[in-house]
């Protein structure tokens, strides 16, 4: 078997971007878009002051999360270990993008070129507009390796069927080969030098391996050094707020969770006697809406029919499957009036709220989406939501059912604070960009305990008071609504900050030992 791989010696990289620029000539990528790069890390406090030049890319995981959840199939992993984009297939719904941990990904939406808007002679003759609306990454410039490997040349020892980035490393601190050779010039580094990969806790098992000491065999492993300190030089070393996923997104969760929370409500009411079809037909007017929004922010919408491709692995294609009979059963149920279809629905969209919670657990890349708290937590706001939606409709349809949906609404946000609770101190915990924290506190997230308090309490005042139960049961229903719409709102547009990079470990060069790694812009209680 062959499985390629990059080790980039942190000793020897000196920061000259000469790959950087070499990728870029060799892939004609858009102004702004790069698909190798090189971080500039610089830790400590005078006289102690560590710095190290660290080239980042697409890792070509062994397990690449980015395959996981694309619901398309488009992208793939070949035999070799390279991870490839079929632009054909892809619907540029950006799943991926969130879902790395090493920001690899990227989507170009319109042409562009780098100066006055005219392309220059190299941008023209590997212009492709392929590549437009979808997602792009580096290809371990996989034309060059087939068509050595054709020809008989070794890649990461043939300079013309080797990457780009690696031909081009002046210092010698890119290296390109196969992994599974013992022999080959990788293997034998990885041999003897020490060596860590990034993120590795994360379980994508990156084939790009950092260099960071002597020979193993030479002395025993130096003790870390901890640093406290911000990095200087690129601001992509830090965690960055995502920009693939807008407020679309964000209103399709919000919507999502509502209707199908609603639907679920509506079907409840069936067991005291009335069925409110109004309720029904909103709550797929919810989804509706959401799944619309969704589609005009995919770049290529048309295409959107392949995002049933994947149901094995991706929640994406699964929230779309789910998608179909929740509206198929409560189409039909709300025009032929059938409570067993209402139900069916209900069921339906039970599943379909599941898979949107799933849908963040796997984005990798997103410390604030990818923690397990997140699952039930965006399970019990949809269906706070949806009850709130039911306490207002049972207002304007006077349906009397405000004792029950009250109880359910008070039961349903003290259920919601509870889950709001674990997740806040389980990313404390955890660990995760501190911009998130200051973005659920700027944000003024109305899933804090006193909001929440508040509106349980109108909801069991609506349970005992005399007169004014439904106009109260509205009050708390609406606020409910609210402020479950003000957290997935936040949580997709402001606090969804991506992992950022970190190095486990900074060069011996200079002070001759290593030093302990940084995970910068990060807070742990």
């Amino acid at each position: 078997m062959t499985t390629y791989g990059i080790v980039a010696d942190l000793n020897r990289c000196i920061g000259c971007q000469t790959c950087t620029s070499a990728c870029k000539h060799a892939n004609a990528t858009a102004p702004g878009i790069q698909w190798r790069k090189v971080l500039d890390f610089e830790t400590g406090e005078f006289p102690i002051v560590n710095r190290a030049f660290v080239p980042v890319g697409c890792m070509h995981c062994e397990e690449p999360s980015c395959r996981d959840v694309c619901p398309t199939r488009a992208t793939r992993k070949r035999d070799d270990g390279i991870v490839t984009i079929d632009y054909d297939v892809c619907i540029g719904c950006a799943y991926c993008a969130v879902s790395c941990p090493y920001q690899a990904r990227s989507r170009v939406d319109k042409p562009s070129a780098a100066y006055g808007g005219k392309a220059m002679r190299h941008e023209a003759l590997r212009e492709d507009p392929a590549r437009l609306g979808v997602a792009q990454k580096c290809t371990l410039c996989v034309d060059r390796i087939d068509e050595g490997r054709a020809n008989g040349l070794v890649p990461g020892v043939d300079a013309v069927a080797t990457p780009a980035c690696v031909a081009s490393c002046i210092s010698g601190a890119l290296q390109m080969g196969d992994l599974d050779d013992p022999e080959s010039n990788v293997s034998q580094l990885l041999r003897t030098k020490r060596h860590f990969r990034m993120h590795e806790e994360l379980g994508n098992g990156p084939n790009t391996y950092y260099l960071y000491d002597s020979e193993i065999s030479d002395v025993a492993e130096p003790e870390e050094v901890p640093y406290v300190a911000e990095p200087v030089g690129l601001a992509a070393v830090s965690p960055k707020l995502q920009t693939n996923w807008d407020w679309r997104a964000a209103a399709n969760f919000t919507f999502g969770g509502t209707g199908t929370g609603l639907m679920v409500a509506a079907a409840a009411t069936t067991m005291l006697g009335p069925t409110l079809w109004l309720g029904m037909f909103l709550a797929l007017a919810f989804v509706g809406t959401g799944l619309t929004c969704i589609w005009f922010e995919i770049g290529r919408p048309w295409r959107f029919l392949n995002v049933f491709l994947n149901p094995r692995t991706s929640w994406m294609s699964r929230e779309a499957m789910a998608a179909v009979p929740f509206f198929g059963f409560g189409g039909l149920g709300w025009l032929l009036g059938s409570n067993l279809l209402l139900i069916l629905s209900a069921l339906s969209g039970l599943a379909f709220l599941y898979s949107q919670a799933r849908i963040l657990r796997a984005a990798k890349g997103i410390p604030a989406w990818r923690h397990p708290a997140i699952v039930p937590l965006v399970i019990s706001t949809g269906l706070t939501e949806g009850a709130g939606a039911l306490a207002i409709l049972s207002l304007v349809t006077g349906a009397e059912v405000t004792r029950f949906v009250a109880l359910a609404l008070a039961a349903l946000l003290l259920l919601r604070l509870w889950f709001w609770t674990r997740y806040r101190s389980g990313l404390a915990h955890d660990g995760a960009p501190t911009d998130v924290f200051a973005a659920f506190i700027a944000g003024h997230i109305g899933l804090a305990a006193m909001p929440q308090t508040i509106l349980i309490t109108i909801a069991v005042i609506a349970v005992v008071i005399p007169v004014g139960q439904g106009e109260a049961l509205a009050l708390a229903g609406l606020g409910a609504m609210l402020t479950g719409w003000d957290f997935k709102h936040t949580l997709i547009t402001r606090a969804a900050f991506n992992q950022g990079y970190a190095i486990n470990k900074m060069p011996a060069r200079g002070a001759g030992q290593s030093r302990a790694g940084i995970k910068p812009g990060w807070h742990k209680a």
